[in-house]
């Protein structure tokens, strides 16, 4: 007897549930296959959209890069401070020098570093004539862009005149085990950067501290177990991507490992091709698949991999066979900078400018000369060591960036 009232139950709830369905499609018996057919619509009307917005940047593109000259695309392909542009130090607005010096020399971004940045209006009223500044000239926003981890790397935090609460060292962050923490912290810093009007963070340091000798990167990453650095990567760049700050992951393919300072001089990384993919490579992989807008490749040597001592900056084998190749990174490549000893002790502005763009990278960040990297760039491709071609393939990248950031207003 249960046995049958269990089954006379479950007929009343099926019979109930063809009712109520046939009820609600009574008026049209037709109106079950109109809504699905209308979901279908309704997802082919939003890939269109996306394709069509994907299309009209590409166009935009396209359009942009025609109408530049050869010497506007190769400085569009550096980021300086706004310094270099001037015969001044410690430059904190856009004065006649800066001006005049940017319609020769239109780069593609500036970094503030300390001395640029004095109080929350000065640095947002900067960076704003900045952003006037190059659209009146080439029609595209700049890359304003600052160095803000955490802790021990910030430019704002660390001043005095901000009102503004340091999150502390990503050590610190990544020792809670808790995601959360490295999104919030992501949110927090670029909240106060969108603030300032920057738009670019060389942020998060996405290295793997395995070296118990490395002060270089120990106080910055997240920690030493790659699998939670990875997630912890993956929401800080989210975190800043919620505040509308593109992020640049450092430093490519890894410098946890090292136990010199690039800074100083050469830094090496005695890891081998597998042991990066089972463990350096693993937060670059979840940062890029959260959509991190750069990468920025470190002057690390890894003779393990390459069989010489030149630094990865300068390497085709770790830019555009492994971070382009096998990552599939479609983004902006961007150096280190260059001014460091690791590239200034061992070569001349214009050699590491011409190498690392053959290596693949797509910006040059601070030359140590910046007009011998210009002219030694804009030599190469008039002596057809590097193809215009090779130029076209990074502008397009830079461009659409900077086009989408324009069409976010």
């Amino acid at each position: 007897m249960k046995i049958k009232r269990v089954i006379l139950i479950v007929l009343v709830v099926l019979t109930g549930m063809v009712f109520v369905i046939l009820s609600r499609h009574k008026s049209n018996p037709d109106n079950f296959q109109q809504e699905q057919k209308q979901e279908i619509q309704d997802n082919n009307k939003s890939q269109e959209t996306e394709e069509e917005n994907t299309n009209g940047v590409e166009q935009k593109t396209n359009k942009i890069l025609s109408e530049l000259t050869l010497q506007e695309k190769i400085t569009q392909m550096f980021i300086v401070t706004p310094d270099v542009l001037t015969e001044e130090d410690m430059v904190t607005t856009l004065g006649p020098g800066l001006r005049n010096s940017y319609q020769d020399y239109p780069v593609g971004g500036f970094i503030m570093m300390g001395a640029n940045i004095s109080s929350p209006e000065q640095i947002s009223n900067f960076n704003i004539m900045l952003k006037e500044l190059s659209l009146q000239k080439t029609g595209l926003l700049p890359f304003l862009c600052v160095d803000e981890e955490g802790g021990e790397v910030t430019r704002i935090a660390s001043n005095d005149n901000f009102l503004i609460e340091n999150v502390g060292n990503m050590s610190d962050v990544g020792s809670t085990g808790d995601v959360s923490n490295a999104y919030n912290a992501g949110v927090y810093i670029g909240g106060y950067l969108k603030n300032s009007s920057f738009n670019v963070n060389f942020a998060p340091d996405a290295d793997v501290w395995i070296n118990p000798d490395n002060s270089v990167v120990r106080f910055r990453a997240f920690g030493s177990e790659p699998e939670l650095t990875a997630r912890m990567v993956e929401q800080t760049v989210l975190g800043f991507h919620s505040q509308r700050i593109c992020t640049a992951l450092k430093h490519f393919p890894g410098h946890g490992a090292t136990g010199q300072d690039s800074h100083e001089g050469k830094a090496y990384s005695q890891r081998t091709l597998e042991q990066l993919r089972q463990c350096e490579f693993l937060p670059f992989i979840a940062g890029i698949q959260a959509g991190t807008e750069f990468i920025m490749v470190g002057h690390i040597a890894l003779p393990e991999v390459t069989g010489s001592d030149i630094p990865a900056t300068l390497s085709p084998q770790i830019v555009t066979e492994l971070l382009r190749e096998e990552l599939s990174y479609q983004g902006i490549v961007i150096t280190d900078a260059m001014d460091m000893g690791a590239v200034t002790n061992y070569y001349s502005a214009e050699e590491a400018a011409v190498q690392a763009i053959q290596a693949g990278v797509d910006m040059i960040l601070m030359p140590s000369d910046f007009e011998a990297a210009y002219q030694g760039v804009l030599l190469a491709v008039q002596n057809g060591i590097i193809s215009e071609e090779r130029l076209d393939e990074s502008l397009k990248r830079i461009i659409s960036l900077k086009i989408e950031l324009q069409e976010q207003k």
